[in-house]
Parts: C-alpha cells; sequence; structure tokens
C-alpha cells in the first residue's frame, strides 16, 4: 500500500519507519524549512536501516496525491489548521490519526475535529501505549485502531498488524479519544510526583486517575470501562513510569523550576478537560490540581497536599 505520513516528528518518524519496515511504500510529508525534515532526510540519505525507499516532501497536495491511506502525526493544537487547509478540500482517502490530544478551548476530541473538514466514515485513530525507542530496541507492545467505521478498522488493522505491534479493535471513540488524551495530564502528575520525591504516590494516583476519566467518559456517553483499556490505564506505564514520557518529564522539571522545550501535549490537554469539566459536571480532581499548578495558582509543594491529603473520603 502506498501510505502518506503527515509530520516527522518524534513518532510520525516511527510511524514511517515502521510502515517502511511492513513493506508499504511510504512518503513523508513536513512544512518547509522543517528540521525534523532536515533530520529524516539525512536518515535516507546515510542509508541508515529502516529508511531506505522512503520518499519526502513538503508539498502537500503531492503528499495527499501519493497515499492511499493518510496517517497524520502532528500536535494535536495544529490538525485544525492542516486540515483546514485548500488541499483536503473534498479528500476521499481514509485518514488515520496517529496522536493523541483535545483542542485546547474547545475540549473537542480529534476526530471531531477532522468530522469538520472530512467524512466521519473514513477517520479512524491509533491508540495505545509505546515509545519509538522501545519499538526501534526490537521490545513489542499492544495497540488500539478505533473508528466509526467497522470496515475501515479491518482494513486499517490488517495493513498495519506485524510482529512488533498487535492491533486490537477498539469498539467506543469517546472513550478511547478522551482516555488516551487524558493519560497525558495523569503523566504531568506523575512527573510532579517524582521531582517532589514522592513516587510511592505513584499507585494511588493510577487507581484514583483511572476512576477520574472513567466518570468523564461516562457523563460523555462513551463506555466507562475505556479508561481501563489500552488507551488510558494501559498506556500508564509508558506515560508514568518511562525515563522517555515526555508529560511525566514535563511535570517533574517544572516542579523544580527547570525549562523543558520538547512538547508536552498534555499542558494543552488539563486545560481542555477543564472545559469538559465544566460542560459535563465531573468532578476531575487530579486534573484540576495539575492544570491549576501549571497555570501558578498554587505553588508546586502544595500540589500533594491538593491531591493526597485531604480530609476522609472514600476510595472511589
Amino acid at each position: 500500500m502506498k501510505v502518506s505520513v503527515l509530520g516527522c516528528g518524534r513518532w510520525g518518524s516511527f510511524i514511517a519507519w515502521y510502515l517502511n519496515r511492513m513493506g508499504h511504500r511510504v512518503c513523508v510529508w513536513g512544512r518547509e524549512g522543517s528540521a525534523n525534515l532536515g533530520q529524516f532526510q539525512e536518515k535516507i540519505r546515510q542509508g541508515q536501516e529502516g529508511f531506505l525507499g522512503m520518499e519526502t516532501t513538503h508539498d502537500l497536495a503531492h503528499a495527499l496525491a501519493f497515499g492511499e491511506l493518510l496517517a497524520i502525526s502532528i500536535s494535536a493544537q495544529q490538525l485544525r489548521n492542516l486540515l483546514s487547509r485548500s488541499e483536503f478540500c473534498d479528500l476521499q482517502k481514509p485518514v488515520v490519526l496517529c496522536m493523541k490530544g483535545l483542542e485546547e478551548h474547545t475540549g473537542k476530541r480529534l476526530s471531531e475535529i477532522a468530522a469538520d473538514y472530512l467524512p466521519l466514515e473514513q477517520i479512524a485513530v491509533w491508540l495505545g501505549p509505546g515509545h519509538m525507542q522501545d519499538f526501534l530496541a526490537g521490545i513489542p507492545n499492544c495497540m488500539v485502531i478505533d473508528s466509526y467505521n467497522p470496515q475501515l478498522k479491518q482494513e486499517v488493522v490488517a495493513a498495519l498488524k506485524g510482529g512488533l505491534i498487535r492491533f486490537y479493535y477498539g469498539d467506543d471513540m469517546i472513550g478511547n479519544e478522551v482516555g488516551a488524551a487524558a493519560k497525558n495530564v495523569i503523566g504531568i502528575a506523575a512527573g510532579m510526583m517524582d521531582g517532589l520525591h514522592c513516587g510511592s504516590l505513584k499507585g494511588a494516583l493510577m487507581s484514583r486517575g483511572a476512576r477520574e476519566i472513567s466518570r468523564l467518559i461516562g457523563a460523555m456517553g462513551g463506555n466507562e470501562l475505556s479508561a481501563y483499556g489500552l488507551a488510558h490505564l494501559g498506556d500508564y506505564e509508558a506515560t508514568v513510569f518511562s525515563q522517555y514520557s515526555r508529560n511525566r518529564m514535563f511535570g517533574e522539571k517544572f516542579v523544580q523550576g527547570e525549562q523543558m522545550d520538547a512538547l508536552a501535549e498534555g499542558v494543552s490537554t488539563a486545560a481542555a478537560l477543564m472545559v469538559l469539566k465544566e460542560k459535563y459536571q465531573v468532578d476531575l480532581p487530579i486534573c484540576t490540581a495539575v492544570h491549576t499548578a501549571i497555570e501558578g495558582c498554587i505553588p508546586p509543594e502544595e500540589l500533594m497536599s491538593r491531591l493526597f491529603l485531604r480530609s476522609l473520603k472514600k476510595e472511589f
């Protein structure tokens, strides 16, 4: 299959490598002058294993024409800007959103944003745990493909399945998308605990975090049990503990007063969750504490008190 990967950051580059490894013909798109695109092109020129045979372009129209399947992996906050470009007008090709997040000012899920510009039946999402560093080292994992279109789900899984990643069929777009986005906020909270030397509280964070997000998913019309699946709880190991987790690292650096240049998608997601909190009238104490700390409304050292040293209450 001919596949165009739109976005060549850390995850987009891995997806292109993975698809090329699977035997697909791959074209990678990046903005003109993009440092990430330049680095990707250099890997091809150097003949690095797994990158041979791919083509790159900064011409979006060419990338859209090339691929029978489109995989998008960019910042969640840039998705609307990309899809609103004229090149996407009347596009009739399947699109897989390989990204996690919520629109910061509206709380919209990424498939909802995409549906403002594309037919809903041609949209799928690729979610779940995994860091490119582990995959490149040959360490396998399990992930989820979901869509409102059952046939598209089957076609995408058939095209992507291999020994490195085992794909499961999702059946709850609301729960899987919200859960996948919200796990990044839990990751920031975990990093804050690491920075404050309170890592022993991560067990409480995981159990309470999953329950908190399950309530939101249920209020939004999804299946509460999705919070305990691969897209949310199943992704905690890669987000709450991993040295490769940007969100965990952001939280740790934040409470220590250090700057972090790399993108931490959970920052925008925390703001988006505050929109959903008000819309659906759901209590989100962990997400609220993280957002409040990031906004500078409470000192980081008070965060643990806000989260875990409150008055006695039932566990759930």
